[in-house]
């Protein structure tokens, strides 16, 4: 067996990880000015490699956690990316994942020091490598996921308005929805939540605030928007 596998090739296995945050409106993703070769200087999504110990979801949790300081954050694998000249520097195979998180709880200093910063989703400089077909192919995926789950939920602060949640579903969406509709299809969903909470940050009369009730979710796990 051993001179089964010493007749084969050995190749790096990275990660890469694509970040989403949500932000006054707007998708945002989480990108590293590189200050290292191959390619510094230019725009691309935070990498790793998986060690010998570990799993490649355990590295993609090692990966985000080293740059956001966040754990037990919502992550999906959306497939290997193989080309053979993909990276310059050695023949690497990456694995790539998306993650949810809320913008409001990473740690800034963590950021700072890998030179990251949140661009707009839909002003998107060029991406090293490949990196720019894992941003596509997540978006698609999550999309895809986000109409029959509720993963966007991740992207919120525990409290939210009806209004912020229908912002974040158009930038996921990327396309306008009817506020009647929307808001009907919301009240049909017994874990949806109205506190007796009120944000008065838009206007004096200010808005209800709402919550995700996971254990109602659990309970009934049907989920269309």
């Amino acid at each position: 067996m051993t001179t089964y596998y010493n007749h084969n090739p050995k190749f790096y296995v990275g990660i890469d990880c694509i970040i989403f945050g949500f932000d006054k409106g707007e998708l945002n993703l989480l990108l590293l000015k590189r200050n290292f070769e191959p390619a510094m200087g230019q725009w691309s999504l935070m990498g790793g490699f998986i060690q010998e110990n570990e799993s490649a979801d355990d590295a993609a949790k090692r990966v985000l956690s080293e740059l956001t300081g966040l754990e037990n954050v919502y992550m999906d694998q959306i497939g290997a990316f193989g080309a053979v000249d993909r990276d310059p520097g050695e023949r690497v195979i990456s694995l790539a994942y998306y993650a949810l998180i809320n913008i409001n709880e990473y740690d800034r200093e963590l950021v700072q020091q890998h030179n990251a910063y949140w661009v707009n989703i839909n002003e998107l400089p060029d991406l090293i490598f490949d990196h720019n077909e894992m941003v596509e192919k997540a978006r698609v995926i999550m999309k895809q996921k986000a109409s029959r789950a509720p993963i966007g939920f991740n992207l919120l602060p525990e409290l939210f308005t009806l209004t912020q949640l229908q912002s974040l579903y158009e930038a996921i969406y990327g396309e306008p929805m009817d506020k009647r509709n929307f808001r009907k299809r919301i009240a049909e969903m017994g874990f949806i939540e109205k506190t007796d909470k009120i944000d008065k940050t838009g206007s004096r009369r200010g808005a209800s605030l709402y919550k995700f009730n996971d254990k109602a979710y659990q309970k009934d796990p049907k989920f269309k928007l």
